[in-house]
């Protein structure tokens, strides 16, 4: 392990949580809105009326749009000004004196830019500098700020881009968060660099919603911007750090270099060292499912892009860094760990500028587009590819897939697997290094298949299934089975990585004490997706929706058989048995009247997209509290007793919870 060890400077925002957030029944709220500041009197006046003001030139300028489509990528950077002072008003969500101001100077600054773009201009696309700007999610339909510095020497030809992560920040509004962009030039100062500011829907540590934010913010920049896709860089700290570490892990591929400062790698031991916590009584599905985000299940995968890790001397999170040393040690990789001498939880400026002359060369030399040999783990299909290796089916989804390929040369190669049962080998165009007159053989499993040969553009891609214990070269799989696929794979919080809506119903429901706790939950999803993910959930009545919201969504389903009248359709379909007298599920019999299913399957009307039965996002108010808790808690379905009342970890008692097998058949089914 290689050291660097200069001095200390350099403070970033540290994680506010510890043992005094270990109590389930002590929770406090998240964002603090207890600690909020009340809107003076002055405010409360001019505010709504600027407000008011910013909104009816925002809707002019949609209208505009309508004539100049090209002009509809911008239209977000407008309402992120709206979004963010209207929501801290609506809300209660001002946490310093300094924000009533700001809220002032972002409606100024909202209304200038409207007045541009009513003249078909976007001047602010042009600017260097600290710009700040938004995109529109398709998750939600949510607008969502992300921060821009450009250097003064861009000038439209491609350029390098580093992401950066921020750390933990309870009270990190969207209005403080673009005042923020608007002000401070932050870690990275923009040196022939642009530089990307996730704001990560909030403080989730960039998972799910926030996960797709890098993407979505991604897609929406190189509108504006030319990117250099062989050269962009993953770099946060703290809370950012764990981000890094999750985007290096699941993504590898993608990155030029990782660079995570502090944070943590993994749930069940920061949760030991950093909070105190007792993890060993968590159910065995929720410790399954810490392989979603834990970067330690998969350190192979961190052989396929340049590494260097930060941590200060005497900072609790250097463990972070740690664990995943002894990880990748165990692949035969030596972690590059930084260490800032006799520092706390911050940047030690000797050490930040040993990892930017590193970066700096790693960066000159760019992504490696078609390396020689890949290696890849995934534990479920939301993540199925490095490089030119894609996993297209699991033989038993949670627990470890693996696939280890080389070219060894323009005939040959070979590739080892454990737990796939079909894969594709996908060389892109330009790159593929095979001989264009000779076949290319495959030695998979020590199986040699004759996999054909490269085009003349230099591509070149072969699919193979195991069938009958034996791999097979196939033309595709058929997608009309029903089985786990990437999209398409669950557990309960995938539905959330993508487009949903929620179905609410209208008729009566089995029971009163289904239908009450249907309502809470489904009241509770929505105002919890707004706090922790800072968007409105889209909702429909059950007789609303259509044919193209079945088409475009997951549809999240509250209620049962009686009341909501999409879930009476599909029902039968499902594999449940729920009537007013019983719910059946895994083959136990449970009575209807205090029981309730909560289950995620593809869906009968549209097997391409989810429907998932009365839940939201699966972590609740206690999992707040640290960033190493917001971690999928269901798996892919459950059965819940209702004469527990729901609480700051659960939705009731959780009578029994477990994993459909990859045909999408309880567990031990075929």
């Amino acid at each position: 392990m290689r050291h660097i060890l200069p001095l200390v400077l350099m403070a970033v925002a540290a994680f506010a949580d510890g043992p005094k957030d270990n109590i389930p029944t002590a929770v406090r709220p998240i964002p603090p809105t207890d600690k909020a500041l009340a809107l003076p009197e002055a405010d409360k006046a001019s505010l709504p009326k600027e407000l008011a003001e910013l909104r009816v030139a925002i809707d002019a300028a949609a209208k505009a749009q309508a004539k100049n489509p090209r002009l509809e990528e911008y239209l977000p950077d407008l309402e992120i000004f709206y979004k963010s002072v209207d929501w801290a008003v609506k809300y209660n969500e001002f946490f310093n004196k300094g924000e009533f101001k700001s809220a002032h100077d972002l409606i100024v600054e909202g209304k200038a830019r409207t007045a541009f773009f009513l003249k078909g201009e976007t001047p602010w696309t042009k600017q260097t500098g600290l710009v700040v700007r938004g995109y529109k999610s398709k998750i939600d339909g949510s607008v969502q700020p992300y921060g821009m510095v450009i250097p003064e020497n861009y000038s439209g030809s491609l350029m390098r881009l580093d992401f950066w992560c921020h750390g933990r920040g309870e009270v990190l509004t969207e209005l403080s968060f673009l005042n923020d962009r608007r002000k401070n030039i932050g870690q990275l100062p923009a040196n022939n660099r642009l530089v990307l500011h996730l704001y990560g829907r909030y403080c989730c540590a960039n998972k799910f919603a926030g996960e797709m934010d890098l993407w979505e913010a991604y897609a929406h920049a190189r509108k504006s911007y030319n990117i250099d896709d062989d050269r962009l860089m993953i770099r946060g700290f703290s809370m950012g750090g764990a981000a890094v570490w999750q985007f290096g892990a699941h993504y590898t591929d993608r990155w030029c270099a990782i660079s995570p400062g502090a944070g943590f790698s993994e749930t069940p031991e920061f949760l030991k060292v950093f909070q105190s916590e007792e993890v060993n009584r968590i159910p065995s599905w929720q410790k399954t499912l810490w392989s979603w985000y834990n970067a330690t299940d998969v350190a192979a995968n961190f052989v396929n892009a340049p590494t260097i890790a930060y941590s200060g001397e005497i900072d609790g999170q250097k463990q972070a860094a740690d664990i995943m040393a002894r990880y990748l040690a165990k692949e035969n990789i030596e972690l590059t760990h930084i260490i800032g001498p006799k520092t706390p939880h911050r940047f030690h400026p000797d050490s930040f500028a040993e990892i930017e002359r590193r970066l700096d060369i790693i960066a000159a030399a760019g992504r490696n587009r078609m390396p020689k040999e890949v290696s890849f783990v995934t534990y479920f299909l939301r993540y199925n590819r490095m490089h030119w290796v894609q996993v297209d089916r699991m033989e038993n989804h949670w627990q470890m897939a693996r696939v280890d390929a080389k070219t060894v040369d323009e005939r040959n190669v070979v590739v080892q697997t454990k737990n796939v049962s079909a894969l594709t080998l996908d060389m892109p165009v330009g790159f593929a290094p095979q001989s264009l007159r000779e076949k290319t053989m495959v030695k998979i499993d020590g199986q040699d298949i004759d996999a054909g040969r490269a085009t003349s553009e230099r591509s070149w891609t072969a699919k193979f299934a195991r069938q009958n214990g034996k791999w097979a070269l196939i033309q595709g799989l058929d997608e009309a089975v029903i089985a786990k696929k990437h999209g398409l794979s669950g557990p309960i919080d995938d539905a959330f990585m993508d487009a949903f809506l929620f179905v609410a119903p209208s008729g009566q429901p089995i029971n009163a004490k289904v239908g009450a706790w249907t309502k809470a939950e489904m009241e509770r999803g929505s105002f919890e997706w707004r706090r922790q993910f800072r968007g409105l959930a889209p909702a429909k009545k059950d007789a609303d929706v259509k044919d193209e919201d079945i088409a475009k969504n997951n549809l999240i389903l509250w209620g049962d058989p009686s009341s909501n009248a999409v879930l009476a359709k599909i029902v039968a379909k499902l594999p449940i048995t729920w009537t007013a007298e019983k719910l059946v599920v895994n083959g136990k019999t449970y009575s209807a009247g205090d029981h309730a299913p909560i289950l995620i399957y593809p869906n009968p009307l549209n097997p391409a997209r989810y429907v998932v039965i009365n839940s939201s996002f699966t972590y609740r108010e206690y999992d707040y509290l640290n960033n190493a808790r917001q971690i999928a808690k269901l798996p892919d379905w459950a059965v819940v007793d209702l004469n527990t009342a729901p609480d700051s970890q659960n939705p009731g008692k959780v009578e029994d919870a477990g994993f459909f097998n990859d045909g999408w058949n309880f567990a031990g089914a075929r």
